[in-house]
């Protein structure tokens, strides 16, 4: 069955041709990581997901490469860094923002059920890449330097606008387009803008300083797709000026027609009818929905199930009564299921549903899609094994229930994830109506980690510490009958009055229940659970 996507360069829905079905390669814009993520900035992650694991059925998973950046050079990030971290120098004061920012928008794209794509790269690992591409659009006469800045000769290329179909004749200089005195055209955008001695900046011809945003990724897809590759995708925002800008530079350096054969963007997301977006204000981020927005905790397969029953090209009015409404269609997935097992671990999910993609490979139309999962639903209430077989296939397919572990999820956060620590303590009150479930973290910040689980009254159980460690959280037994806290705060209270007896008896206590403290000369005592 053919694959037919809409092209936003032709404006027309077109057969998807590879240049290579031996290596099919996708770029999307991923995040610029100073701050978290919005349900707004999830589409993308989500829809090009989705049409990742049908691009990798279609040709085969070692015949697919998926690229999606990380921006973690920036403006925004600069600001943000010197305000959350004023004390420090910018330059640890950006890491911190990066870093922290970053691991948090992989956890939220793995909480909404998304594979890793093949390469992750970041802008600051491909700066050499960047200069050497400014380098050649100079060369080659598409760019100058003025003002200490390089900036893109538009007016050197004359089909700029084709994505967005924009005249550039009849831009106006305004909102979009920044216009200063060094520029030769008030279109004219930055390569290279040079960085005072505070800021974060690289050494380069044109002198210290750090890159345009949109050189950034026309760098990274060459180095990681080539020159010309299958598809690009990215929010209904990106197409202009950054992805307009990105064909210019790409074109020009390469000398190619094309930058990309097919161009794909997702419909904006919105609250009551407004873009939902950062600058406005009006968002909500992943993590909101995980831990709590508007009365109630959504977790990652409610989510994507929301996500998906709108077509990717339309825009989405993103409610609570949306999530409500997704969140009973799983309900009614899953009970359809029950004919085939009660064990949603271990259950088959019979032949590939051909019926399921044909519809999804005609541009990912997953409206119709779900109406034929609610035809099955309907079937297998009727005692139709094939039809539930073919919606266990559909489900395991769209990844909108795990296949290989329980539903329960902690506040949408699947098992074996990593849990940052700022929302460790909403944690307890999640655990007790959960089944089982295992964390895993990283070896550095294990005992930190188990240190605020335990001050939340949970039992810990710690495996395999030499590798990081997996916590085990069991609902059914993990609630301690006391306060660690209150404990330790009772102890002090008996060595000032000299009592070495209850001291002595409550230090065994806290013993008995895994937690070791230690009396510091301050006069205080600090704990962590014992490994």
């Amino acid at each position: 069955m053919p694959l037919r996507l809409y092209n936003t360069l032709t404006r027309t829905k077109e057969e998807f041709i590879p240049l290579n079905p031996e290596n099919v390669r996708m770029y999307v814009c991923g995040p610029t990581v100073y701050d978290f993520a919005h349900i707004g900035n999830a589409r993308p992650v989500i829809v090009f997901d989705v049409l990742f694991r049908l691009l990798r059925h279609l040709y085969g998973a070692d015949h697919v490469k998926y690229v999606r950046n990380i921006t973690d050079v920036d403006d925004k990030i600069n600001a943000r860094a010197l305000r959350d971290f004023p004390d420090l120098p910018l330059n640890e004061a950006i890491r911190r923002v990066t870093e922290t920012t970053a691991s948090q928008f992989f956890a939220d794209a793995r909480a909404l059920g998304c594979l890793e794509p093949t390469v992750q790269p970041r802008a600051t690992d491909n700066i050499e890449q960047m200069i050497a591409m400014i380098g050649t659009l100079i060369d080659r006469g598409h760019a100058y330097v003025a003002a200490g800045e390089v900036l893109f000769s538009v007016p050197s290329m004359p089909d700029y606008g084709r994505l967005s179909q924009r005249n550039l004749d009849d831009q106006q200089a305004g909102a979009r387009v920044a216009v200063e005195a060094h520029k030769r055209n008030p279109a004219d955008f930055v390569l290279w803008k040079l960085s005072s001695a505070g800021e974060p900046g690289w050494d380069s011809p044109w002198g210290r300083g750090r890159p345009g945003w949109h050189i950034e990724c026309s760098a990274m897809s060459k180095r990681y797709l080539g020159e010309v590759f299958d598809i690009h995708g990215g929010g209904l925002d990106l197409i202009f000026p950054h992805h307009e800008n990105e064909i210019a530079q790409s074109r020009c350096a390469h000398g190619s027609d094309v930058m990309a054969n097919i161009w794909m963007h997702n419909g904006f997301v919105q609250v009551n009818g407004k873009k939902m977006s950062k600058s406005d204000g009006n968002f909500v981020t992943v993590r909101d929905l995980f831990f709590g927005w508007q009365g109630a905790e959504w977790n990652g397969f409610v989510c994507r199930n929301a996500m998906l029953k709108t077509h990717y090209l339309q825009p989405i009015d993103w409610t609570a009564d949306k999530l409500a409404e997704s969140k009973s269609d799983l309900n009614s997935f899953v009970s359809a299921l029950s004919c085939l097992t009660d064990d949603l671990s271990n259950f088959p999910t019979g032949e590939i549903d051909e019926e399921f993609l044909e519809v999804l490979s005609n541009d990912l139309d997953t409206p119709n899609a779900y109406a034929l999962m609610h035809d099955r639903v309907k079937s297998a209430n009727k005692g139709s094994i094939n039809e539930a077989k073919n919606l266990a296939w559909v489900l395991s397919f769209l990844n909108l229930v795990s296949m290989e572990r329980p539903l329960a999820t902690l506040g949408g956060y699947y098992f074996d994830e990593t849990v940052p620590l700022d929302i460790i303590p909403k944690i307890g009150s999640l655990a007790e109506s959960a089944n089982t479930a295992i964390l895993t973290f990283d070896r550095d910040r294990l005992v930190s980690v188990t240190s605020e689980l335990a001050k939340n009254h949970l039992v810990i159980k710690l495996d395999e510490p030499r590798s990081g460690g997996r916590i085990t959280l069991s609902s059914d037994i993990a609630r301690t009958s006391a306060s660690v806290q209150e404990l330790i705060v009772s102890r002090l209270d008996a060595r000032k009055a000299k009592n070495w007896a209850e001291s002595d008896r409550i230090r065994d206590e806290l013993a008995a229940m895994g937690i070791a403290i230690k009396d510091n000369k301050d006069g205080t005592t600090s704990w962590e659970v014992r490994r």
